[in-house]
């Protein structure tokens, strides 16, 4: 073989394993590209699931502090209710004595209101 066919046969052989360097070249970019893409989407979705907990989290937050609230609403108007049922009832028993009051200045009318109070009182007794 001469010089020529040396040369040419190394430069065939330089060329071939240039070919085979870039083939693997690309494969390993191709392969670094495919677990960059994987491992990004992990990344989204991982904390998309945090994002999603994190909502949920303070979505409960919200519904409690609301559950809350309406308790405390109801709570503050039972204690209206329960508050001027104990007014009036007050007011009866001012007004109930005023007029024993009244009453009892008058003894003829004293001593009917007496006799209704006994009958009354024992009639309750009789009650089951």
């Amino acid at each position: 073989m001469n010089d020529a066919d040396v040369a040419k046969q190394i430069q065939q052989m330089v060329r071939f394993i240039r070919q085979e360097a870039d083939e693997k070249a690309n494969e390993i970019s191709v392969s670094a590209e495919e677990e960059f893409n994987i491992e990004k989407l992990q990344l989204v979705e991982a904390e998309k699931k945090k994002i999603r907990q994190e909502y949920e989290r303070k979505e409960k937050q919200v519904e409690v502090r609301k559950k809350i609230e309406y308790s405390m609403q109801l709570n503050a108007s039972r204690i209206k209710v329960l508050q001027a049922q104990d007014d009036l009832v007050n007011k009866m028993k001012d007004d109930a004595m005023k007029e024993l009051l009244l009453v009892s200045h008058n003894h003829h009318e004293y001593k009917n209101l007496l006799k209704d109070l006994i009958v009354q009182g024992l009639l309750r007794l009789k009650e089951p």
